[in-house]
């Protein structure tokens, strides 16, 4: 099934018990609100299909694999109520990741910026390629990484959390990002990569459901909060991104690109 987005797709397929969830936008993969919705739709989708066992989160191409928020709409912002729906998008997509009953694999074969950094989080297990460098560049445009603090930090810690968020300018690499936590495996070459998967997703395609779903609740236990917790983040986000800095920062940025 193919979801058509002007100037973007979120695309799920499945074979054999895989579910592979593919989104695009020509802007470096970033997320503007309407592929966040199509993504929490697709997951939620996922989950529920019988014949899905283990589900795939990749992006489209060979370059970034996400470029986070959508910068025209982070500048179109002109309320708080339009604020806090905008960042609601990524706080869904993160609450569909962590209540989806199925294992969730992220495919990363690019920089990760922001929400990027928030989506291989909230996977279960992340596999990334050497260059798939991260950086949360939310202070330097004057709001923060609040609402995909959470997984982020409960991926990779309060230090390593701190130190991503608070030097919003440095790209951390790949092989940070995996002594941290954040990626399971990192590897040379994409050939390298996407046979890693394929292993994975096969032996977790032909294992039993009913453990993976009760594995799925032991490792997210203690997150039950995070409906609440994301949606006053949003707000927080929502009512920064409102700031005479943030607007000057965003359109400075904007002018770069």
């Amino acid at each position: 099934m193919i979801q058509e987005i002007k100037n973007g797709h979120v695309r799920t397929e499945t074979h054999n018990g895989v579910t592979t969830i593919e989104f695009f936008h020509p802007q470096s993969n970033s997320l503007p609100h309407r592929i966040l919705e199509e993504l929490v739709h697709a997951i939620h989708g996922a989950g529920n299909e019988r014949d899905t066992r283990v589900i795939i989160l990749r992006s489209a191409g060979d370059g970034a694999f996400c470029a986070g928020a959508s910068f025209d709409e982070l500048a179109a912002i002109s309320t708080k109520e339009e604020g806090l729906q905008f960042f609601s998008g990524f706080a869904h997509v993160i609450n569909a990741m962590r209540k989806c009953p199925k294992f969730i694999i992220a495919r990363i074969q690019g920089k990760c910026v922001g929400g990027g950094v928030g989506l291989a989080a909230a996977a279960d297990y992340t596999i990334a390629i050497e260059g798939a460098d991260v950086k949360l560049s939310e202070l330097s445009v004057g709001i923060g990484p609040f609402v995909v603090g959470p997984a982020v930090e409960r991926k990779i810690g309060t230090a390593a959390f701190s130190h991503l968020s608070i030097d919003a300018s440095m790209w951390r690499s790949s092989d940070w990002a995996k002594r941290k936590g954040l990626y399971a495996e990192v590897h040379s070459s994409s050939t390298e990569m996407d046979e890693s998967i394929e292993r994975l997703s096969h032996t977790l395609a032909h294992s039993s459901p009913e453990a993976m779903v009760e594995m799925k609740h032991m490792l997210w236990k203690g997150t039950e909060h995070w409906d609440q917790l994301l949606a006053e983040r949003a707000a927080v986000s929502g009512k920064l991104v409102l700031s005479a800095f943030s607007k000057t920062a965003i359109a400075a940025f904007k002018k770069k690109v």
